[in-house]
C-alpha cells in the first residue's frame, strides 16, 4: 500500500515537474530543437494543419491507450455509482431527520472518501507518462510556430496565420490542435470502449 501512495506523489511530482519546465526557456528551446530534428523534415513535405492534426491524432492514442491499461474503469465505475447511491440516501435522512440512519452514512462516508481519493490518484497518475510524451510535441510546436509563415482559413474569421490569437488568449494553432485532439480522442475511446475522464 505504502508503495502505491509512493507511487502517487511520484507520478504527482514528475507532472508538476514536466509543467514547469515550460516556463525554462532554455529547456523549452533544447527539447524543441531536437524534437525538430524528427519533425522538421515533414513541415517541408505536409501542410502544417495536417501535420498537427497528425500529432493530435498520435497524442489522442497514446494517451487513450495509457489511460486504458493503467485506470481500472470498472472500478471507477462502481465507486461513482456507489457515491451516488450514498448522496441520495444521505439527502433523504436529511430531509427525514433520521439522525439514526444519518450516524450510519457519516460513519460509511469515510471509507467512500478513501475510494474516491484512491480512484483520484489512479487517474492522476497515467498523467505524468502522457505528459512525458506530449511535453516534446509542445515544445517542439512552440519552437517551430514563429517560423511558420503558412496560414488557415476558418470559417467567419477567414485567413490567419497559425500565431494569430483567437478567443482572447489562445494561438490557432493551439486551439487547432485541441479541436483535433478531442474529437479524435472521442472516437478512439468509443473503439478502445473506455469512459471519459
Amino acid at each position: 500500500m505504502a508503495l502505491k501512495d509512493h507511487g502517487g506523489t511520484i507520478a504527482i511530482l514528475f507532472t508538476f515537474l514536466l509543467m514547469l519546465s515550460y516556463g525554462i526557456p532554455e529547456v523549452r528551446d533544447g527539447v524543441g530543437g531536437a524534437m525538430d530534428l524528427i519533425f522538421g523534415p515533414l513541415v517541408e513535405t505536409i501542410p502544417f494543419f495536417v501535420l498537427i492534426m497528425i500529432l493530435s491524432a498520435i497524442t489522442a492514442l497514446y494517451s487513450s491507450l495509457i489511460q486504458k491499461y493503467t485506470i481500472d474503469y470498472e472500478k471507477m465505475q462502481r465507486v461513482q455509482e456507489t457515491m451516488r447511491e450514498f448522496q441520495k440516501d444521505f439527502r433523504e435522512a436529511q430531509l427525514g431527520g433520521d439522525e439514526k440512519k444519518l450516524k450510519k452514512l457519516e460513519a460509511k462516508r469515510d471509507r467512500m472518501m478513501q475510494d474516491q481519493m484512491e480512484i483520484s490518484k489512479q487517474q492522476f497518475q497515467p498523467m505524468a507518462y502522457i505528459l512525458l510524451l506530449s511535453v516534446p510535441i509542445f515544445f517542439w510546436l512552440l519552437y517551430r510556430i514563429p517560423h511558420i509563415s503558412q496560414t488557415m482559413v476558418l470559417p467567419f474569421v477567414g485567413m490567419l496565420t497559425f500565431q494569430d490569437i483567437l478567443l482572447w488568449f489562445i494561438p490557432l494553432w493551439m486551439l487547432w490542435y485541441m479541436i483535433c485532439s478531442l474529437t479524435i480522442s472521442q472516437v478512439i475511446r468509443k473503439a478502445l470502449n473506455i469512459g471519459g475522464l
